[in-house]
């Protein structure tokens, strides 16, 4: 089953929807308070909870006009009526008249309700708000078990295992290819050759262990190579979250295969059995030492080397290609 990035997508509306309320915020004309100026206002009428009838002069229209307003019900007594000293017993308040505009002249009342609706703009910023938040949450919940499924360490463990047992069982089979090759051209006899008595002596000097440890690393590396293949997802965050609910569940299958693989291999230190080995087998990098040991084991017991020699007669499998190789140096 394929991956759908359903909550990417609910992500990426939400953040469309948002630059287009910006957009439309930032060229929609200017709807700020109108330019204003404050005015002396005759109270007329008011009542306890401030709203009033006034009265006030319109200099553009030049005359004095009345209407409704939302006086300041908290002011001092002084200025309300009967109180205020106005003659036809009006109270005082103070206003302010629009200045600019197809509504100069009028009152502007702040404290009167707004008849205006939503714009373009605001419809657009709630839902968008709404998508983006569901993107966020929708998507870190989804990609919560994802993240819980990560093995990393696991997975370089089983690599590195991997790896050693290659390198064990690609040293196994360097070391008989050596014999073969020196066998063709040399042999036991009453004047050995060197070479062949060489090749000889680095498995006689790894023993038995050698060839039992080199026949383990292959069937291990066959059972780990596909199993990294399928856990591959598993080894990072990043390939974990990309990877699709198909791919995980596989991944999650060869972990588990894995682990049992890593227990057994440490029950019987198989990693260290396997490097042992490999160090075994690379003793003969030194060829003048290796030459001398060789010679002076060979003196002693010859039909030694002559048995190992015919054990080695039927070939055996080649060993499957080991990881790449890190280069050895020898003290």
């Amino acid at each position: 089953m394929r991956h759908v990035p359903f909550f990417r997508w609910v992500l990426t509306a939400g953040f469309t929807l948002f630059a287009c309320s910006v957009w439309l915020y930032a060229s929609e004309p200017d709807a700020g308070l109108p330019a204003t100026r404050q005015i002396d206002l005759t109270v007329v009428h008011e009542e306890a909870d401030g709203t009033c009838r006034v009265r006030w002069s319109d200099p553009y229209a030049k005359k004095t006009r009345e209407g409704p307003y939302h006086c300041d019900a908290g002011r001092s007594d002084l200025l309300k009526a009967p109180n205020y000293a106005d003659s036809r017993g009006y109270g005082w308040a103070s206003g302010f008249m629009v200045t600019e505009g197809p509504d100069r002249g009028d009152l502007d009342d702040i404290e009167a309700p707004s008849e205006e609706g939503l714009s373009t703009a605001d419809i657009l910023l709630l839902p968008a708000v709404l998508l983006i938040l569901t993107g966020l949450v929708g998507g870190n919940l989804r990609a919560l078990p994802r993240v819980l499924g990560v093995e990393a360490r696991l997975v370089r463990r089983a690599t590195r295992l991997a790896e050693a047992a290659g390198w064990a069982s690609e040293d196994y089979a360097r070391a008989v290819d050596a014999v073969r090759d020196t066998g063709r051209r040399g042999k036991l006899g009453a004047a050995p050759d060197p070479e062949l008595v060489r090749a000889l002596w680095v498995l006689r000097e790894a023993g038995p262990e050698a060839r039992t440890a080199a026949a383990t690393a292959r069937e291990l590396v066959e059972r780990l190579r596909p199993l990294l293949e399928e856990a591959a997802p598993a080894a990072g965050l990043g390939t974990r979250l990309q990877a699709g609910p198909a791919a995980r569940a596989d991944a999650e299958a060869a972990v588990a295969e894995l682990r049992r693989l890593l227990a057994d291999a440490e029950r019987h230190g198989l990693r260290e059995r396997f490097a042992q080995t490999s160090v075994d087998l690379l003793r003969g990098q030194d060829a003048d030492r290796a030459a001398l040991a060789a010679e002076a084991d060979f003196e002693r017991d010859p039909e030694a080397y002559r048995r190992l020699l015919e054990d080695l007669a039927p070939l055996e499998p080649a060993a499957l290609p080991g990881p790449p190789r890190r280069r050895r140096w020898r003290r």
